[in-house]
Parts: structure tokens; sequence; C-alpha cells
């Protein structure tokens, strides 16, 4: 039945997007990160404050990150994260110190995720620090254990993968004995954190690590019970199926990642980001196999999922894969320019 839909979804992501209008036409602009840029260097903002800094409005403006950042708005995001951030900074200038730190915690998280999908690794390092720098100033457990997580991307990022996978570890287990959260959301976020490490241990080959990490975050969906979206991060059994799609083909078992791959229903993902994660980890998985057309089908499924999503640069390079390709792949040029692999 798994094997049925992912096929389906290949055949018809190509018949959509090779036969009818594409997603995405034109090459899409890159997301703009100067704004954020002046504002992790000069700790300022261009724009005036869009409006006062109640704690209502920061809650929105957290909110409205989230959203784009699942949504796969990348450009809107960028654009408006520094103002988000300088609102919320100005909300804790007027003494509400804990809804602050909490709120600007939480919006340099999004920007570290943001800053990983458009291959900033730099800022990425700058971004996860202020997250964290301002979670221990008084924000909650959980808030302080996902900037731990953003501190652990960004050292991968950086090529320190046994450092990355260590301070995901510990910030799970320090959650253990947390009681001042919901035993739900304690679980949704330790599984995250263990799942993002399995995924640094395979980045670094280290399988046996990887393996029992991954089981590790098996066994915390199996706690949980059913699924959870917690602030903006989704924690459940398909998502630790995902990591386990990105585990196998970071350890080689590109076989093992589509069979994975073929018990998740792409239509049931949460979020455009979680649909496009899905079809660019397969088509790394059949590219890594060798099968060219499935790869492709796989980023045109990506590209229907979440247009800008294929701008990244992995999604690039197999793209320019492709091109040796393009006789037997129709349209695989157009779309190696859309994703700006080609001019």
């Amino acid at each position: 039945m798994r094997r049925r839909k992912l096929m389906a979804g290949l055949a018809g992501a190509t018949a959509g997007a090779v036969l009818g209008p594409s997603a995405a036409a034109h090459p899409l602009a890159r997301p703009s990160l100067s704004g954020l840029e002046d504002l992790l260097l000069h700790r300022r903002q261009g724009e005036p404050l869009a409006s006062d800094p109640t704690v209502s409005a920061v809650a929105a403006a957290v909110d409205a990150s989230r959203a784009d950042f699942s949504a796969c708005r990348y450009s809107a995001l960028a654009r408006l994260l520094p103002a988000r951030i300088a609102l919320a900074q100005a909300l804790g200038a007027q003494g509400h110190t804990v809804q602050a730190t909490t709120a600007i915690a939480e919006l340099y998280t999004t920007a570290t995720r943001l800053c990983i999908k458009l291959g900033e690794d730099g800022m990425a390092a700058v971004t996860a620090d202020r997250a964290l720098t301002a979670a221990l100033g008084g924000a909650d457990a959980l808030t302080v254990a996902e900037a731990h997580r953003m501190v652990s991307s960004a050292w991968r990022r950086q090529g320190h993968f046994a450092r990355a996978t260590d301070i995901a570890v510990t910030a799970a287990q320090h959650l253990t004995t947390d009681r001042s959260t919901h035993p739900i959301d304690r679980l949704s976020v330790q599984g995250n954190l263990y799942a993002t490490a399995a995924y640094t241990a395979a980045k670094q080959g280290d399988r046996h690590s990887a393996q029992a990490l991954i089981a590790e975050a098996e066994a915390t969906a199996g706690q949980l019970g059913r699924d959870a979206l917690l602030r903006g991060s989704v924690f459940e059994p398909s998502q630790v199926l995902l990591h386990q799609v990105s585990v196998s083909h970071l350890l080689g078992d590109a076989g093992q990642a589509i069979e994975h791959a073929r018990r998740i229903d792409p239509a049931a993902l949460p979020t455009a980001e979680r649909r496009a994660r899905y079809w660019i980890d397969v088509a790394r998985a059949f590219d890594q196999w060798g099968k060219p057309d499935r790869c492709y089908r796989a980023l045109l499924a990506a590209e229907q999922a979440a247009p800008q999503e294929v701008r990244r640069g992995s999604v690039q390079c197999m793209a320019a894969g492709l091109l040796r390709h393009d006789r037997a792949l129709p349209g695989v040029r157009a779309f190696a320019q859309r994703a700006g692999a080609v001019a």
C-alpha cells in the first residue's frame, strides 16, 4: 500500500509539473537576509515598529513567523523577521521580561531554521547563539531545549559533529527530570532532539550512534502516543520516519531510505515544509541509488509542495547533475533554471 502511494505520488507530481503549468514558471528570487544581517551586526532594524509592543502583538508576531516558515514563505519571513524581533525587544524594554525573552528566543530559533534553509551557516551560528542567550534569560525549559537544538544544528553545519550530537542529547536528557512543563510537550521536544542527534551522528558516519539515537526518538514517539505540534515544531511517528529516511541516506542505504519513505503518506504531513522535505529526501535517496528519473519526479513533487524549498543548495546540486540526462527527462533544464542551478 505504501509503495503504491509513493509511486502514485511520483507519477502524479510528474504529470502535473511536466505536462501542466509549473508551480514556479520563473526562477524565484533568493530571499534577502540583509535586514536580519543589519539587526545581528548593528543591533538595529531599519523600519519603525509595525505596532505597539504589547504581549498580544508579540505573540502574534511569533505565531506568524512560525506559520511563514511552515508554509515555506521564506522571502516574506526574511523580510519581516527583523521588525518582529525588534518588536519583542521593545516589549522587554517595557518590563515584560519573561514574555519578551521567550518571544525573542523563539524568533531567533525561527531565524536559525531559515538561515539553515538558505545555506547561511555563519548567520545560523549567530542566530542560534542569540536564541540560547535569550532563552537562558528567563524562558521556560522547552524554549531553552529548542534553542539548544538550534545550537546543535549550527555546530553540525560547521562540521563539528560530535559536539553537535552531544549538545542535542544532553538537552534531551536534561528534560527527563523536568516537571515544570506538560509531559506531552516535554516528550515532543525530547523526540525532536533525539532525531536531530541521530541525523548528526549519521552525518558523521557513526552508524551505531545514529541507529541508537533514532531508536530513542522512536521510543519517545511511542510514549507520546499521538502527533504533537508544539510552537511550530512537529513531532510524531511520521517525523521519526522522515529522519529515518535521512539517516539511511546519509549512511549509504538508499534502498532502506526508500523503504522508510514508503511508510509515509506525504499528503498527511502537517506542513508544506515537511512535505517538501519528504520529497527532497526521497530525491536524494533515488539520486544515491542511481535512478535519475525517480529523483527528478521527487524534485518536481517537492516543487509542487513548496516552490521556495527547491532553491536550496542541495537541490541545486541534484538538479545540475540531472542535466546529464536532459534528453530522457523532459523539462529538467527548465526545472534546473527555476531551482537556480543554471542561469
